[in-house]
């Protein structure tokens, strides 16, 4: 079932999704199931499954030089939402991104979801490769997100890359994008970053997920400006717990996003470690609690893993 058909019926409760990195090359599904077993009680009606693009390794020669080769770190995303779906009969979101694929790479991969009756995408550009700078599009691929949903809308309607095809099967795709309650941080200001969103959801996107953030005013007032841009599809926020002391610098620094003073404080007074951790579930717990009782579509949270601290935190709001 489409996403936007279970906030249509959960009509104003909040649902819970959880998102999962496929393991790493030579890595079993065991550690996914690993993850998401404990957490199933909780009746996810979706579980997104993220994407990341290739990248560059030097591999010694037999000459005794280094060779710049290109790898996939973590492949696999289509056959573990197939897994998913078999092993907890719910719907699973995979990430579709722009780096890495040809535009024939990206119809060839939602031909196989559409095979296998998976019927919802997050369509998103995706990261830079390390050490690359900036983004730089495969040959032959799309630069934008807003190119990938084009070219999802009018498989939708059953237009393909090959234009000899006639009559083509229309794919029933629900497509989800990515927004920054913080802008995007290559986008020159808050309101150029909304305009961006607003294309996306002009050309055929369904609902929007948020980039983490820690301070539920900055998703409010995102709502309030996508409302205020004719933006009416679902927002639904993304969490993170911090967990960490050193995240305190490394998540601004990673995913460009501001921690509120007060939770500073707090992790700068934790005297050991492992209580850093404890400010963190505690502060995640009050954010979720707030955005369920606003009404929000969704708690989704980015589970990196860590399965132990999302379902502490799950416990305390479902």
């Amino acid at each position: 079932m489409k996403v936007t058909k279970y906030f249509e019926e959960a009509k104003g409760k909040s649902l819970i999704s959880f998102e999962v990195l496929p393991p790493l090359k030579g890595g079993s599904m065991q550690s996914i199931f690993d993850v998401l077993d404990p957490l199933m009680e909780f009746k996810p009606p979706f579980i997104d499954v993220t994407y990341h693009r290739e990248e560059y390794v030097y591999q010694k020669s037999g000459n005794g030089y280094y060779e710049k080769a290109s790898i996939r770190k973590r492949p696999g995303t289509v056959g573990i939402c197939a897994a998913l779906m078999h092993r907890y009969g719910v719907d699973a979101v995979p990430h579709l991104i722009c780096g890495g694929f040809t535009k024939e790479d990206t119809e060839n991969a939602l031909i196989d979801l559409n095979f296998l009756d998976i019927c919802n995408v997050l369509a998103i550009r995706g990261d830079a490769r390390k050490f690359d700078g900036r983004f730089l599009p495969e040959e032959g691929g799309h630069s934008y997100a807003l190119d990938l949903v084009r070219q999802i809308v009018e498989m939708n309607e059953g237009r393909y890359l090959d234009s000899n095809i006639e009559n083509g099967a229309r794919t029933n795709f629900c497509i989800g994008i990515a927004g920054y309650p913080e802008k995007h941080f290559e986008a020159p200001n808050f309101q150029s970053d909304l305009k961006y969103t607003k294309n996306k959801i002009d050309a055929g996107a369904d609902y929007i997920v948020t980039q983490m953030f820690f301070d539920n005013k900055n998703y409010f007032d995102y709502v309030d400006a996508c409302r205020e841009k004719g933006i009416d599809v679902p927002i639904v926020p993304g969490l993170k717990p911090l967990t960490k002391m050193y995240q305190l610098k490394s998540l601004p620094r990673m995913f460009y996003v501001n921690m509120p003073e007060a939770l500073v404080k707090e992790i700068e007074k934790v005297k050991k470690p492992e209580h850093a951790k404890e400010v963190g579930i505690e502060w995640c717990i009050t954010q979720s609690l707030e955005l369920k009782e606003y009404g929000v579509p969704c708690l989704h949270y980015y589970t990196m893993g860590d399965v132990d601290t999302i379902k502490r935190i799950a416990k305390a709001v479902f």
